[in-house]
């Protein structure tokens, strides 16, 4: 009888990275000019409120969209096929925009007031709701249905899942950190403080977006579960309401 496969940190990390090396081509580039456009309105911002706020939601939907499209992406390379282009990445998301806008808000939202009040529900939402990018993306689910999925796939696996999510943002805000750090120290104007926090931005997104992607594909693996398995990552089905 062969042994139920185990989810380990070092193992998910280590795909993680692996993908990471193998499209870069194509993470860097994107999260670069995706980004850019978040850090110019953030630069050119100043002390108006109103800028500031469009800035951070501008902010938020291009990292809504480039997790997303980290998710397809990373579907295509476990189906066998070619590197996706960026336009073809843009159109698998596209669709399932809106809801995964709304269950990332949400998300954020929950996480956040559970850091806020009490550390320890804020560190459960973050872990049971780890996987819902990808259930929204390759499964077309709806916003309940996002959140049901990713609790049910992440149950019996919560402390890998905590342990490879926690530690991949940890690196990723590190990277950002040092960065901007950098940026600010030899940036001589507005300019290169823009150029700087979308470079932040951009070989930080990557690995918390990745993350969400290696732990939806190896929970499914454990699960013996093919709900995802055979659905083409970059003509996934049409959203189903009863999801």
């Amino acid at each position: 009888m062969n042994a139920r496969p185990s989810l380990r940190v070092g193992d998910v990390l280590n795909e993680v990275f692996a993908l990471y090396r193998e499209c870069f081509g194509v993470l860097i580039p994107t999260a670069f000019w995706l980004f850019l456009a978040a850090s110019i309105l953030a630069g050119i911002a100043g002390n108006s409120f109103v800028l500031a706020a469009i800035a951070g939601i501008l902010a938020l939907a291009i990292g809504t969209l480039y997790q997303g499209m980290v998710v397809s992406l990373v579907a295509a390379k476990r189906a066998g096929q070619a590197e996706p282009s960026v336009r073809e990445l843009f159109a698998s998301v596209s669709p399932v925009l809106p809801t995964l806008l709304i269950t990332s808000v949400l998300a954020a939202i929950g996480v956040f007031a559970g850091f806020l009040f009490f550390i320890v529900p804020g560190c459960i939402l973050l872990t049971i709701w780890a996987v819902i990018a990808p259930a929204v993306v390759i499964e077309r689910r709806d916003v309940s249905g996002a959140f049901n999925r990713s609790q049910a796939l992440v149950r019996d696996f919560g402390w890998p899942v905590f342990g490879a999510t926690i530690t991949a943002a940890l690196i990723a805000g590190i990277a950002a950190i040092v960065l901007g750090s950098i940026g600010e120290s030899i940036a001589g104007g507005p300019f290169l403080r823009i150029v700087f926090s979308a470079l932040a931005a951009t070989f930080a997104a990557p690995i918390t977006a990745l993350v969400a992607a290696v732990l939806y594909y190896r929970l499914l693996a454990i699960k013996g579960d093919t709900s995802g398995a055979d659905t083409d990552p970059l003509m996934p089905p049409p959203l189903d309401p009863n999801r």
